[in-house]
């Protein structure tokens, strides 16, 4: 059965009205929890950012939901031991209920530190070496290391029974295929069916069958058709931009210049947008059928008391069934 989670959007709401959310969506049914980790909104139209980690310890304590966290340990942002201390200090509080999921990011959080801003061939090779320094610091080991990511007998101290799983993110068959050799499982985002069906196949190629996936789904629900359009568009436009374009821009200011001209008929391959939920329910039910095990829901717009009290009421049930 799919687990049906709770996307909490930090670029959208400050951090205080995203942990009341967080806890109405678990009295509304929701299983789980997906967390943003950004220094920047999209949009200047988001207007927030709030610091994911911090969070994450009072969300955990708030709710009993199992987490999952969507960051990026290359270096230049986070160093990855500090990566793998945050992570095995929450894993530690909170049993098995964390999962961090790891990409090579984008220039938006990443540039900012002023480390420079790494082409794709680096960033996947940063990444690969940071997996494996987090995996030996989970182990307890000591790790020194003059890699990308220098370390000098580097140890954590404090580490819980059973590390967190460390998941791939992934929008491309390519990466999803090389991710299957060092992922406990797979993170991507819903796309068109064949699209997303190469992707989820490429990692199950690459890591075997029993490895979970988990796809969070950008939706727009509202009362109207209409108004679904328009929060889509006035939240979320810069989600029709290609994962290689979003990658390179560096401010809010340059994703709204990117995505200026984009139309609500644009997004309609990227955010799934209805007022009718058993529309929703339909197709979030043909996304859990290609053998995802964890469907983590994004509402696009600020509506997001209605769209978990009206999801939790007449989709939920609809999907677990």
């Amino acid at each position: 059965m799919t687990g049906i989670g709770y996307h909490a959007s930090h670029e959208q709401f400050a951090p205080s009205e995203l942990l009341d959310l967080l806890q109405r969506a678990q009295s509304a049914g929701f299983d789980a929890a997906m967390s943003s980790d950004h220094l920047a909104p999209w949009s200047a139209r988001q207007g927030q950012s709030g610091f994911a980690w911090s969070w994450l310890g009072a969300a955990m304590q708030a709710t009993g939901l199992p987490f999952g966290v969507v960051t990026t340990p290359i270096g230049l942002r986070y160093h990855p031991l500090l990566i793998a201390q945050a992570a095995a200090t929450l894993a530690e509080m909170f049993p098995d209920r964390l999962t961090v999921i790891l990409g090579s990011g984008e220039a938006l959080n990443e540039r900012p530190f002023g480390a420079g801003w790494p082409g794709k061939q680096e960033r996947s090779a940063r990444l690969a070496e940071a997996v494996a320094v987090i995996r030996a610091l989970f182990r307890g080991e000591s790790v020194t290391s003059d890699g990308f990511h220098r370390l000098e007998e580097a140890r954590l101290y404090s580490l819980p029974a059973r590390p967190p799983a460390l998941f791939a993110a992934a929008l491309t068959p390519e990466t999803a295929r090389r991710a299957g050799g060092w992922a406990d499982g797979l993170a991507t985002i819903a796309m068109p069916h064949d699209k997303l069906r190469a992707v989820i196949d490429a990692f199950r190629d690459g890591a075997g069958a029993g490895r979970p996936v988990h796809v969070q789904a950008h939706l727009s629900y509202a009362a109207s058709e209409a108004e679904a359009e328009r929060n889509a568009l006035e939240q979320w436009r810069t989600n029709a931009l290609p994962p290689s374009v979003a990658a390179e821009l560096s401010s809010p200011a340059m994703f709204d210049d990117a995505a200026r001209h984009l139309r609500a008929e644009d997004l309609s391959s990227s955010v799934l947008m209805s007022s009718d939920p058993a529309r929703h329910a339909e197709w979030l039910h043909q996304i859990a059928m290609l053998g995802v095990d964890r469907l983590l829901l994004h509402n696009v717009g600020r509506n997001q008391q209605e769209f978990i009290d009206t999801f939790g009421e007449s989709v939920l049930p609809l999907l677990v069934g």
